[in-house]
C-alpha cells in the first residue's frame, strides 16, 4: 500500500480537534478553515491508496465516515456556531460518534501502512 501515514495521522488530529473545538463552543477560526482545507488533500490521498490498494470495502467505509464528519465541518466552517446550531443543534452526541468511526477506521488503515506493518523475522 501507499504510504499515507502523514495523511492519516494530520487527518486524525484535525477530525479530533475539531469536534473538539466545536464541542467547547469557541469561536471560529480562520486555522480551523485552512486546516479543514488540507485535511480534505489528507483524505482525498488515503482514498487513492486504498484504490490502489484494491481495499474497496475500506474505502466505502471510510469514505461514507469522512461524509458524515464532513458535513459537520462545513457547517462550522461556513457559519461558525451559529451555522453549526442551525444545522445540528441537539446532534453533538451524533456529531461525537460520527467522528470517533472516522478515527477508529483511520487508525485501522494506519495498521496497513508500511511503516507499521509487522516486520518479519
Amino acid at each position: 500500500m501507499l504510504d499515507v501515514t502523514g495523511s492519516i495521522s494530520n487527518l486524525q488530529w484535525t477530525t479530533e480537534h475539531h469536534f473538539l473545538h466545536i464541542q467547547a463552543r469557541h469561536e471560529f477560526m480562520r486555522a480551523i478553515a485552512v486546516q479543514f482545507e488540507l485535511a480534505y488533500s489528507d483524505f482525498r490521498a488515503i482514498q487513492m491508496a486504498l484504490q490502489l490498494d484494491n481495499q474497496t470495502d475500506l474505502l466505502e467505509k471510510v469514505t461514507a465516515q469522512y461524509n458524515e464528519v464532513f458535513q459537520y465541518e462545513m457547517a462550522f466552517v461556513r457559519g461558525g456556531l451559529d451555522e453549526f446550531d442551525n444545522q445540528f443543534k441537539g446532534k453533538i452526541d451524533q456529531y461525537q460518534t460520527s467522528q470517533a468511526s472516522l478515527l477508529a477506521t483511520l487508525n485501522d488503515i494506519l495498521k496497513l501502512q508500511p511503516s507499521h506493518a509487522p516486520k518479519e523475522i
